[in-house]
């Protein structure tokens, strides 16, 4: 017992009409990373937060070091030494790094005024101490994702944080900066800091944690030693049931080409990009980051200007300016960055599923609200996305439904080339399933799908032909009998 380091019994948590934790428990010892499970809304964010102040707790106890203890805000967690790094950034990005650690708790010198020298000495040290290779008195802005991620870790610590919860910390990073991260973590580990780590991604699991947490629902599954479980027996606590079709694919014999895009260039980010899309086929996108896969796709959606380039839709070139044209040529685009670019999230379902059909029930200022209703209403079921009523606020879902609200609205544009750019990032593996399912559906009924992804398996199981890219260019060109791991790397990396 001496080396329980947290305890959460029986804890309850309430919403207007929705139940989102019941009595669930959860345990961390010190110099432990426990993973966080579960489908999207099973409530492990929810629990996190009751945990660090952001949440009251409806009933339960909580247990620090053996103590009970209230955490009734932010303040009262950060002195109790929780701290939350949450999947979406807070840094101030044109401060410094060290105004960022200290922020809201300057150091102040015999003057009264903030001591800014002070700072950056004192928060040098605390990079310095995790060799970290950033200078304390750069703007934050000028960091990479993974850089961010460490400050954030490094002003946690400042804290003196001994439980430290890592929400999605990988969502955004390279393989080269996960490896950074874990690194990391294991240096927090070996100073004793008890670290909770949320994520989807099942591999890393196996890597970095110590015991794994499995919800379901809002309610405590399980707790499992990871070196003692499986993949599968996870996937069957999280969904209830065995996942046994997580790719699903039928494969048939595609159409005439419905998009083709010759020598697509734009200055120091694309060059002579030219592919085919045939009707009722998944083409999969692959590349490292940077390597210009996203900016292909803006260029073909009017969201981007190129230099040069032709479009052509069943043969015939088309002239794209901005997303209204991409839409009235039968284009759809679902954005990489769900929260940012795809969604108002302080806006409820149905204002987001129609967002891009207004015309098929609204006439100058009058609203068909059957129409309006049996759209949205025709798209929550098929896409099984799960909400108390249409009029719930997005922002009040759980990411999978997020990103199956911004997919209905494009799919109620009835498109004939959609173009998904990370569609299960963020997502768990019940979702990605769904969302497997619905993408194979959609090719069998003849819509073409641009699949840009960097989950490799995802690529491999869900496409019919897959180009690499790198730096601007095409350096592959793959058929489904082709399709390795080691074969998509070495065109991603520049092998010819």
């Amino acid at each position: 017992m001496d080396n329980i380091l947290l305890q959460m019994k029986n804890v309850n948590k309430q919403f207007p009409g929705v139940y989102v934790l019941k009595d669930v428990n959860f345990e961390l010892e010190k110099g432990e990373v426990h993973a966080l499970l579960g489908e999207n809304g099973a409530g492990k964010s929810t629990l996190m937060k009751v945990l660090g102040g952001i949440y009251s707790i409806d009933k339960g106890e909580i247990y620090i070091d053996g103590q009970r203890v209230e955490v009734k805000s932010v303040k009262d967690a950060q002195d109790l030494g929780i701290s939350i790094i949450h999947q979406e950034l807070v840094l101030v990005p044109y401060m410094t790094v060290a105004e960022n650690i200290y922020l809201g708790r300057e150091l102040v010198g015999a003057s009264g005024l903030v001591d800014k020298k002070a700072m950056i000495r004192e928060a040098q040290k605390l990079l310095d101490s995790f060799e970290l290779k950033i200078k304390a008195s750069s703007l934050v802005v000028g960091l990479t994702v993974a850089q961010q991620q460490m400050v954030e870790i490094i002003k946690a610590i400042s804290f003196n944080a001994k439980i430290l919860v890592m929400d999605e910390p990988t969502s955004s990073l390279t393989d080269k900066e996960v490896e950074f991260l874990f690194s990391t973590i294991v240096s927090l580990k070996r100073k004793g800091v008890g670290i909770v780590y949320i994520s989807h991604r099942m591999s890393e699991l196996s890597q970095i944690s110590d015991r794994i947490t499995v919800m379901r629902d809002g309610e405590y599954i399980g707790t499992k030693v990871t070196k003692s479980t499986t993949k599968d027996e996870l996937i069957s606590m999280m969904v209830g049931r065995e996942l046994t079709n997580y790719y699903t694919r039928t494969y048939n014999e595609p159409g005439e080409t419905i998009l083709e895009v010759k020598n697509l260039t734009r200055e120091g980010i694309l060059k002579d990009v030219s592919f085919k899309i045939k009707k009722g086929e998944i083409l999969g996108m692959a590349g490292l980051m940077g390597a210009g896969r996203s900016e292909v796709m803006r260029a073909i959606f009017g969201l981007d200007p190129i230099d040069s380039g032709e479009i052509f839709i069943e043969g015939k070139k088309v002239d794209i300016k901005d997303p209204n044209d991409a839409m009235r040529y039968g284009i759809a685009l679902v954005p990489e960055n769900r929260k940012e670019e795809g969604l108002f999230l302080i806006q409820s379902v149905k204002f987001n599923a129609t967002l891009k059909v207004l015309d098929k029930f609204m006439k100058f200022i009058k609203v068909d609200k059957k129409v309006e209703n049996d759209i949205v209403n025709k798209y929550v079921k098929e896409m099984s996305i799960k909400t108390p009523s249409t009029e719930q606020l997005v922002g009040n879902l759980s990411g999978g439904n997020q990103q199956k609200v911004v997919i209905a609205r494009w799919l109620a544009t009835n498109p004939k080339v959609l173009i998904l750019d990370e569609p299960t990032r963020g997502v768990d593996v019940a979702a990605k399933a769904e969302i497997y399912l619905i993408m194979n559906e959609l090719v069998n009924s003849g819509v073409s799908i641009i699949m840009i992804s960097s989950e490799l398996p995802e690529i491999i199981n869900m496409s019919d032909r897959v180009l690499v890219m790198c730096n601007g260019s095409i350096s592959g060109n793959l058929v489904r009998g082709e399709l390795t791991q080691e074969k998509i790397m070495h065109y991603a990396t520049g092998g010819m």
